[in-house]
Parts: structure tokens; C-alpha cells; sequence
């Protein structure tokens, strides 16, 4: 490892790398270091005691905007990731003691072409040129190991982290609207850069939004630049598209957009017109069709729970949080796993304060509302009653017949009869009768 170190130029203490002329070399090296690190718990125990990661950050400094060392930068930075992936003190270190964040956003910067107009806006190219190949491999390799570097980092407790991390989101919503080479390049450049938006604490992300200005042609929902916004939707959708691998490549951006949503007013609202735009149409179910509502609504039901979590914890946010609101959208079938979670079954709303602004219902929903199957959450084709012909005797049989087939399934344990407390939290039907017996009893002692 050693050998490899001297090779990579590790132990240089000259300024520059302008002298050094052997660079296949030096790119070599660390490709060797990657893989030794990567297969060796040995090596990763070394790497600490042999203090790699600050060499590394002082070879990377060297990196900096010089273009014919590109090779050098990637591979640096990859090897940073591997590091702080594999092994907690060096993570800890790079944050701690060796102004990691600041390094790492540095040479995520330097991967881009970015000109400043204001302290954390960065001009827009909308004719800007793509990324080349070997520019998009190393801001992708910044954001794997500023991922790593800045897990944990929910709260900001001082005013200098919130200007790194309000910096670091300015950065990487220039990132989202930049494309690389390809389409697969470009996916897996914004991929990462929400993987990374995710870590950085909710407060510092109102840089996403920006007011707008007339030079601009852009994309303006009450005086703010939604651009960053609308990028992160098509990617989500996009996701959804895909239909697999859900938990790994859509929850991430899910999550970033609930979050977002609960604590940014502006982006709840444009991101609501967007995805839940006043009901007209109620003739469907609300899982049926292919707008990204009903797509979203198709995930309250999916086997995976944290997909499913995480899609009507969004669609929740977007109403506000309150239930009537939500099931207006989705229908109470949809969302009885998230209200049953939440203790909501008996209506509500949840803990999280949102603006008082009332949503308006279209005409044609409220003509169709009293005929709406509250269940499915769509108008349902009047059914034929088949009790209306049964003689009492005949509807006393089937209701037996009925409770016998529940109290069978009960006895084998297939399902197991639920109730509703007070607070609207589930519980097994027993205890809900004897709460409900206690109660009556105790409403009788006092009379």
C-alpha cells in the first residue's frame, strides 16, 4: 500500500501536479488502491492508520480546476468513497477533521461550468452544453462520497453548516437541471444528487426554489423558479414507469419530495396542482388511468410496505394531512393501511400544522359527490339489491350463514377481528367490547 501511495503521488508535498508528468501512472495506482481497499478489511484498517484520506484530500486540492487531471480527480474521489463507506472513523474524520464537506463540494463544484448571480443562485444555461463522459464520472463520484460524508447531518447547529449545506443545494440544483452524455448518464447523475438532497437538513432546501426574474424562461408558480422541482417529478414518475426496484430507486425520491412538501409551502402547493388537480372525472377508481395520481394511488397497495408507506405518506402531505381530503383523492379502501398506521381510522387529521387555505371543489365533482362510493372513491352503477326479494326468514339464514363463515376463519386464526378505539387506533375486537362494556357499566353506576 505504500509502494501504491508513493506511485498515486500521495506523499507529495509539492503545491501542484503541474511537474509531474507520469500521470497514467499516478490514475493507475489508485485504481490498484480502490480494488485493495474495496476486497480487504485489512487494507481499510490501514487506510486509518496510514492516514490515506487526508492524503487524498490534499492530492484532491491539487485537482482542482485543472482539467488534464481529470482522471486523477475520479479516481481520488472514489477512492474517498470506498473509504467512508467501508470504514465509520474515516467518515467520521473526513467530516470532522479534515473539512471534508468543504473539500468533496468543491471538487462536485469544479465538475460543473457553474457562473454565480447570487449567493446561492447559479446562472441557467438553457442552451448549455451536455456534460462530457469524464466530467459526469467524477461529479458522480463527489456525490457518492459527499453521501457518505454527510449522513446524519439532520440538524444544522451552527450558522457556517447552514451555509455549507444551503451551498451544497444550490450545487446540486444545478445538477438537476444539467444532463450528461446519455439519458442512462444523466439518470444516474440526478439518481445521486437526490440521494445527497435527501441528507442535507429540510431548512436549507428552500435554495431549490428561487424568486424568478423576466430574463429567465422558466417554469414560475407564484413568482418562484420551479425548474428544480419539476425535475425531480419527471424523475419520480419516471421511477414509477420502470416498475421495479422500487424501494431502491423510487423511495429516495419520494421521501426528498415529502419532505420538501411538508416544509416548504410553495412546493406543496405546486407539486399538488401537479399531481392532484381538482377532481372533475370521478367515473374511474382512483387507482385506474395513467396520470401520476392514479399511478401514485396504485402504490398505497403495493406488497412492499415501504413503498407503500412512503406513496401515501406523500399523497397525505399533499393533502395537508387531513383524512377527508385524502380520501376524496384515493378512496378509503386505498387508505386504510396509512390511516390504520397513523391512528386515523375515526377521521382527523395528523400532527403536522399546515396553512388554513381552503382546496375548492369543481362543480362536477360536487354534483357527482353524494353518489360517490366513499370505498372505492368513484361514482359506482346503482346495483341491484339481491335482499330486496328474500323473505326475512331467508335474510336471518344468510346473515347466520355469514357470521358462521367469520367466527370459522376467527377460530383458525386467518383472520383476526379488529375495532376502532376512541382514539382511532386498531385493537383486537375483544378488547374493544370489554372497553365498550366497562364503559356502559360505568355510565349506569353513576345514573
Amino acid at each position: 500500500m505504500q509502494i501504491l501511495m508513493r506511485l498515486a503521488k500521495l506523499d507529495m508535498t509539492e503545491d501542484s501536479l503541474e511537474d509531474v508528468s507520469n500521470f497514467p501512472v499516478i490514475v493507475e495506482a489508485l485504481k490498484c488502491l480502490c480494488n485493495i481497499v474495496f476486497n480487504s478489511a485489512i487494507a481499510q484498517k490501514l487506510s486509518l492508520e496510514l492516514n490515506l484520506a487526508a492524503m487524498l484530500c490534499n492530492l484532491l486540492k491539487k485537482c482542482k480546476d485543472q482539467q488534464f487531471v481529470d482522471d486523477i480527480k475520479c479516481f481520488d474521489l472514489r477512492l474517498l468513497f470506498l473509504l467512508s463507506l467501508l470504514h465509520t472513523d474515516i467518515r467520521s474524520q473526513l467530516h470532522h477533521e479534515l473539512q471534508g464537506l468543504q473539500v468533496l463540494t468543491q471538487a462536485l463544484e469544479s465538475s460543473f461550468s457553474i457562473r454565480w448571480t447570487d449567493k446561492y443562485k447559479a446562472a441557467e444555461e438553457h442552451d448549455g452544453s451536455p456534460l462530457s463522459l469524464q466530467e459526469t464520472d467524477c461529479a458522480i463520484e463527489a456525490l457518492k462520497a459527499l453521501f457518505n460524508v454527510t449522513l446524519d447531518s439532520w440538524n444544522v447547529h451552527s450558522e457556517n453548516e447552514s451555509h455549507q449545506f444551503r451551498y451544497m443545494a444550490a450545487i446540486l440544483r444545478h445538477c438537476l437541471l444539467t444532463v450528461g452524455p446519455t439519458e442512462d448518464k444523466t439518470e444516474e447523475l440526478h439518481s445521486n444528487a437526490i440521494n445527497l438532497l435527501s441528507n442535507i437538513p429540510v431548512s436549507c432546501l428552500d435554495v431549490l426554489i428561487s424568486p424568478s426574474t423576466q430574463e429567465e424562461t422558466v417554469l414560475e408558480f407564484n413568482g418562484m423558479n420551479m425548474d428544480a422541482i419539476q425535475v425531480l417529478l419527471d424523475f419520480m414518475e419516471k421511477r414509477i414507469d420502470k416498475g421495479s426496484s422500487y424501494r431502491e430507486g423510487l423511495t429516495p425520491v419520494l421521501s426528498l419530495l415529502t419532505e420538501c412538501c411538508r416544509a416548504h409551502r410553495n412546493i406543496r402547493k405546486f407539486i399538488k396542482a401537479q399531481v392532484l388537480p381538482p377532481l372533475r372525472d370521478v367515473s374511474n377508481r382512483p387507482e385506474v388511468g395513467t396520470t401520476v395520481r392514479n399511478k401514485l394511488v396504485r402504490l398505497m397497495t403495493h406488497v412492499d410496505l415501504g413503498v407503500k408507506q412512503i406513496a401515501a405518506e406523500f399523497l397525505f402531505v399533499l393533502c395537508k394531512e387531513r383524512v377527508d381530503n385524502l380520501l376524496k383523492y384515493t378512496g378509503y379502501g386505498n387508505a386504510a393501511g396509512l390511516l390504520a398506521a397513523r391512528g386515523l381510522l375515526a377521521g382527523g387529521r395528523g400532527d403536522h400544522w399546515y396553512s388554513d387555505d381552503e382546496d375548492t371543489d369543481t362543480e362536477e365533482y360536487k354534483s357527482a359527490k353524494p353518489n360517490i362510493n366513499l370505498i372505492t372513491g368513484h361514482v359506482e352503477e346503482p346495483m341491484p339489491n339481491p335482499m330486496d326479494e328474500m323473505t326475512e326468514e331467508q335474510k336471518e339464514y344468510e346473515a347466520m350463514k355469514l357470521v358462521n363463515m367469520f367466527d370459522k376463519l376467527s377460530r383458525d386464526e386467518v383472520i383476526k377481528p379488529m375495532g376502532v378505539r376512541p382514539d382511532g387506533t386498531m385493537t383486537p375486537l375483544e378488547e374493544t367490547i370489554c372497553q365498550y362494556q366497562t364503559n356502559e357499566q360505568d355510565s349506569s353506576d353513576s345514573d
